[in-house]
């Protein structure tokens, strides 16, 4: 295991890159400092206070405290927290990972999803045992850690059996090429995502795509593009002071009239209202965890 990696107060940290496939790395970020992890490890980011974003392949992601997000070892997240944010990561090499799972651990998926506060303070202590390790492996701590993750994510395990395929494995690799596609909505809010985007990403066809997609989520990629979009446009009511027009431009509609239409079919109510609503502290905010649909 590598040495823990920190970035505070604006510095920028690059992990090396050399000796990644059995490479365990705990990294962390506050206080405007910025961190990338060396290329070839699947990382794993919890925010513990304040708030963090990240750019990587797959799009650009605000984490809020308590929520976690997960990347492929090829995406190349960079994070950077804002003036009080605290965020903790975990960075595996992959044969190293498949050497935790295969002695009884789960595989992890990218994705995203929020911890309960009991659950965020298990993470930070198992977080501690494996940051110091001071360079040694203890591979009791880290394969504890690694479940304590993959226990976040026993949501994404319940799609797992709806994948095609014989064999688990294969369902496994089906399963994570679609779980990217999803992060790649979630990271291009702003915008309406073609297709032909997805199936390059995910390297199937854009017909086995969508019908896979459907499959195993139960709402159609357009569907799920657009209620993302429409949970996106409900946060910035809520979080900012933007006028209506340029809360729908900012979620990908050109028109405002069909923004409007989409909102209110989505919400119950017009943007406006909901805003009104919401800062009379009338209406409860809406989830900012997607939910996963079973299919029909």
């Amino acid at each position: 295991m590598g040495q823990m990696q920190w970035a505070d107060r604006g510095q920028l940290l690059q992990a090396v890159s050399a000796g990644t496939e059995t490479r365990a790395e705990a990294m962390g970020v506050s206080r405007m400092g910025a961190v990338q992890p060396a290329p070839g490890l699947f990382s794993f980011w919890v925010q513990l206070r304040g708030s963090s974003w990240i750019e990587a392949r797959e799009g650009r992601f605000r984490l809020r405290a308590g929520e976690w997000i997960a990347f492929e070892r090829d995406s190349r997240p960079q994070l950077q927290a804002d003036r009080s944010g605290v965020c903790v990561g975990l960075g595996v090499g992959p044969s190293l990972l498949a050497q935790l799972v295969r002695t009884g651990g789960t595989p992890l998926h990218s994705g995203q999803g929020r911890m309960s506060r009991d659950d965020l303070r298990t993470l930070v202590r198992l977080w501690r045992r494996v940051a110091t390790a001071n360079g040694n492996t203890d591979v009791s701590a880290l394969r504890s850690l690694v479940m304590h993750m993959a226990a976040q994510q026993v949501d994404l395990e319940d799609c797992l059996p709806r994948c095609p395929g014989r064999s688990r494995g294969r369902k496994q690799q089906v399963f994570g090429r679609l779980q990217r596609a999803r992060l790649y909505l979630e990271g291009h809010r702003d915008r309406v995502v073609r297709i032909a985007e997805l199936a390059e990403l995910t390297s199937f066809s854009s017909w086995y795509f969508s019908k896979t997609f459907h499959q195993v989520y139960g709402e159609s990629p357009q569907e799920a593009s657009a209620r993302l979009r429409l949970e996106h446009a409900a946060a910035l009511l809520r979080e900012t002071d933007m006028m209506i027009g340029e809360v729908a431009a900012a979620c990908g509609f050109d028109n405002p009239c069909s923004f409007a239409r989409a909102f209110r079919t989505r919400h119950g109510s017009s943007a406006s209202a909901y805003r009104s609503a919401v800062r009379a502290g009338e209406r409860d905010q809406d989830d900012g965890e997607p939910q996963y649909r079973k299919a029909a």
